[in-house]
């Protein structure tokens, strides 16, 4: 599936191809803490399928539980996330399903680091919810 995204203010744009059957949450304590959120949603593209149209990515490398030293790929200017790769093997990079186009036809196939997982935030429905606002 081709994909497009961009950074909440604009100044970042890239498109890539993706497989929907890849998409995944990550419920590790990085990943909350990255996204501000209980987890972070995200699909593989292989680096040779992405590619930067717009702007210029800020990074950040951080050592991640596993040992494995990620690169976290932003937008400098809005600090919207990107992507992450390993730093020694960027052959993969996972994006942000937040910033995608299509992020609602890429409903996420499994979750990992489970153990880390907020026990609320693992069946939401029956929180009320508001259409807007």
């Amino acid at each position: 599936m081709k994909v497009q995204g961009n950074c909440h203010c604009g100044r970042i744009a890239y498109e890539a191809v993706v497989d929907p059957e890849r998409s995944a949450i990550c419920n590790c304590t990085d990943c909350q803490t990255f996204s501000g959120s209980p987890w972070r949603a995200s699909v593989p593209a292989r680096a040779e399928d992405f590619r930067l149209l717009r702007g210029t990515l800020k990074t950040y490398e951080k050592t991640a539980e596993s040992g494995t030293r990620r690169l976290q790929a932003f937008c400098g200017d809005c600090g919207s996330a990107v992507y992450s790769t390993s730093v020694e093997n960027q052959t993969l990079f996972n994006l942000r399903l937040g910033a995608l186009d299509k992020r609602a036809e890429l409903p996420p196939k499994r979750q990992i680091w489970m153990s880390s997982a907020l026990p609320w935030a693992l069946d939401i429905t029956a929180v009320p919810g508001v259409p807007k606002g």
